[in-house]
């Protein structure tokens, strides 16, 4: 007796200004999940915000075809609700790779919630906070985890002019920009002076409310990927040598400038070291099923300072998540059925949950 396909529905796009990195992560895990194992339907977001079920890239599946590198947002206009849940008889799980806001910060795995439904990656919670850099750097401290130094800035609350003599006080020049809900270095800026840092800031906001000032750390940029619930395995670390003043969003998917060696080249204690510093700071967040968890090595000073957790990491040709994880023994094929089998060990949990009094 065969086994039952599951359902997998691939929700890529969204309205972030993240849209065109998660077009390419889904061509990707189409292209790598197994037709054997799931029956794959691809809805695409597009940047209003409208669900197309894209027939023709489920049927290219079907039919064994090579997909483009990057998935079209087309097909018919559906209801979340309708294409979400499939048949009684079939087991759906859904698999956000929405980056950015609208669909890594909560929303979409809150709708999800309502709906019942099995889905990869972080909860509500975990994808909320983690979204928000600044709440992010809030409680990896009060986890004990060495970070650099930070001050947040909250548009209509702090003093517009009070915090560029603050940065300069506090943290000195350069620094970087960041609007707290973004991610693929989206809005982000190096300042030099207060004249670039009230630029930078007046960037930021253009992407959210509240923005992050971050001293500038002379360090190596090292990456771990994170896999599991509430006992997580950790990858081998990667390093990105940046090919500008940082690893921006050109870098990451349009010039292909940053040099990706998996594994760094660290002492055995070093990597140990950034491994635990990784599950600690995936348990502290209550990340569950995948994090990228991002960090700066002060060889010399401070050691590791943690930079940032990302929840839906890039599943895109050049993504360290995937090829970290590839390093470390789990194929592509195989991190999808892990990520799958994770997501509906945490829908079981959530689902035996009394709602009695």
């Amino acid at each position: 007796m065969s086994i039952p396909l599951i359902r997998l529905v691939v929700l890529y796009g969204g309205v972030s200004a993240e849209h065109d990195v998660s077009r390419v992560s889904a061509a990707h895990v189409l292209a790598a999940a197994d037709r054997t194992k799931y029956r794959i339907i691809p809805v695409g977001i597009d940047q209003r915000g409208v669900w197309h079920r894209n027939d023709a890239a489920a049927e290219a599946i079907a039919a064994g075809a090579e997909l483009p590198n990057s998935l079209e947002i087309e097909g018919p206009t559906v209801n979340p609700f309708e294409v979400l849940n499939g048949p009684p008889e079939d087991l759906t799980v859904v698999f956000p790779l929405l980056h950015g806001p609208h669909g890594e910060d909560g929303t979409v795995q809150g709708m999800l919630e309502l709906f019942k439904l099995p889905y990869v990656g972080c909860g509500v919670l975990s994808s909320s906070v983690c979204m928000d850099k600044a709440m992010t750097k809030e409680i990896a401290a009060r986890a004990g985890i060495p970070q650099c130094r930070w001050i947040t800035f909250r548009d209509g609350v702090d003093d517009a002019r009070q915090i560029l003599t603050d940065v300069e006080e506090q943290l000195g020049m350069p620094v970087f920009v960041k609007p707290a809900n973004m991610g693929s270095s989206v809005g982000v800026s190096r300042a030099q002076n207060r004249e670039e840092l009230d630029a930078a800031i007046n960037h930021a906001l253009r992407y959210d409310d509240v923005v992050i000032i971050e001293e500038a750390v002379v360090g190596r940029e090292i990456e771990v990927a994170v896999l599991g619930n509430t006992a997580p395995d950790t990858s081998l670390p990667g390093e990105v040598k940046i090919g500008s003043d940082f690893y921006d969003y050109a870098d990451k998917y349009l010039t292909g400038a940053a040099e990706l060696m998996i594994p760094a080249p660290l002492p055995e204690d070093a990597i140990a070291q950034i491994r635990e510093y990784a599950a600690d700071a995936f348990i502290a967040l209550r990340c569950a099923g995948m994090a990228r968890v991002d960090f700066f090595y002060e060889e010399g000073g401070r050691g590791w300072l943690l930079n940032e957790v990302n929840t839906i990491p890039g599943f895109t040709p050049s993504s360290m998540y995937p090829k970290m994880w590839e390093a470390t023994g789990i194929a592509y094929p195989d991190l999808i059925d892990r990520l799958v089998a994770l997501a509906l060990e945490v829908h079981r949990r959530r689902s035996s949950f009394s709602t009695e009094h």
